[in-house]
């Protein structure tokens, strides 16, 4: 086994961390957060800002993140105080996701609305970190392999983790791509909100993982909102609802079958419906077509797509490892909407009869950008066409 470490390490948190990776690559670098040992999927973003809401992003539920953006902590973690209509603004669930964060630098913080540094927030919240390492070499080798799995483990200098430990630990633990994720970050209960003024119309979400972004863009544009947990029936939802959400969420879709059946009934109740991420994902599952999955996945917030329909480009925020085989569309009653520019990946369909619309990126962009938020809009316009409010 071959460890790459940077020579004459020097940590100042007093931490060293371990990374094995399953193809039998061994990092070492200085630990933060967490005294901890996690197994998960190891992938990585290209946002440079954003980290916050990255790490309490349900989508990244089992997986490590490796951050390529060199300095990473510079404006702390924010109050939750800062929120709109009780939702934080700068969190896109109440707690961090990720199974471990891997970073170059770690610098430390500077904003007015910090109140402690990322260290300290992974600490309190039993997550393990990893900085000092070189995180160019382990993206470019995710993007020549495939995402794959891996463990991270942080303790404190002069002791150690084993490499023979983590080996075990790695071998014995569930793929990541038959785990059900959804059931760990949906809400257990059903849970309401109301917008700033009177409510245009109720809209429900089937929460399979909730990204508070969406959420947040729902009630500015005057919905009331009514979260259901991913196990809730289709009667549930649409029981006095004017329009329906399928949410975005963590893992491998085809394995919500449940949830499927759920969507194809909410579909075909003729209720307008909005899918995002995982969202457009079930939507397409339960109408017939098929799911692959990307080799090392798409995200970050500087993901080109384009309108199929009018010819129009659109940078937006992603975070999916799967996609919808656009082929296997030709057996539903979907057609494409938007399509990746880079990978020309499916990124929105639109039902051919049905008033469904789903997109794969993120038009809700949490911290940016906001270039397809109009996306809310035409499901604001198709609500209020189908009789609601």
């Amino acid at each position: 086994m071959q460890i790459k470490t940077i020579k004459h390490l020097k940590c100042d948190t007093g931490l060293r961390s371990r990374l094995l990776l399953e193809n039998g690559d061994a990092v070492e670098g200085c630990g933060f957060g967490a005294e901890e040992t996690r197994v998960g999927e190891v992938v990585f973003s290209t946002s440079m800002t954003g980290y916050v809401e990255a790490l309490t992003d349900p989508s990244y539920a089992g997986q490590i993140l490796l951050w390529t953006h060199p300095m990473v902590g510079c404006y702390g973690v924010p109050t939750k105080a800062h929120s709109y209509c009780g939702v934080p603004l700068n969190y896109e669930s109440d707690r961090i996701q990720v199974e471990g964060f891997i970073v170059s630098e770690l610098p430390p913080p500077n904003h007015y609305l910090s109140i402690y540094d990322l260290h300290t927030w992974l600490l309190k919240s039993g997550v393990p970190g990893m900085y000092k390492v070189d995180t160019r070499a382990l993206v470019k080798e995710i993007r020549e392999q495939g995402v794959m799995m891996g463990v991270i483990a942080t303790f404190p200098e002069g002791e150690e983790v084993s490499w023979e430990e983590l080996e075990r630990k790695l071998k014995t633990a569930e793929r990541y791509d038959i785990k059900n994720f959804a059931y760990a970050v949906s809400p257990k209960t059903v849970i309401e909100y109301e917008p700033l003024t009177k409510p245009v119309a109720k809209i429900a979400i089937l929460d399979c993982g909730l990204k508070y972004g969406i959420l947040r863009w729902l009630l500015r544009y005057g919905f009331k909102v009514v979260r259901y947990p991913c196990w809730s029936k289709a009667d549930e939802l649409l029981d006095n609802a004017d329009g329906i959400v399928v949410s975005n969420g963590p893992g491998n879709p085809a394995v919500l079958s449940d949830q499927i059946k759920t969507v194809r009934e909410l579909v075909e109740s003729g209720k307008p419906v909005l899918g995002i991420c995982l969202g457009l994902q079930l939507i397409s599952l339960s109408l017939g077509a098929k799911i692959y999955k990307l080799r090392y996945g798409h995200r970050g917030p500087n993901k080109g797509v384009v309108d199929v329909l009018t010819g129009r480009s659109y940078i937006t925020t992603q975070n999916h490892g799967y996609a919808v085989d656009e082929k296997s569309l030709e057996e539903s009653d979907l057609i494409v909407w938007f399509k990746n520019i880079d990978d020309k990946s499916v990124e929105g369909v639109i039902h051919k009869k049905l008033p469904v619309i789903a997109t794969q990126f993120h038009p809700e962009g949490g911290p940016g950008p906001h270039d397809t938020t109009w996306v809310f809009e035409k499901f604001k316009k198709m609500v209020l066409n189908h009789g609601g409010g």
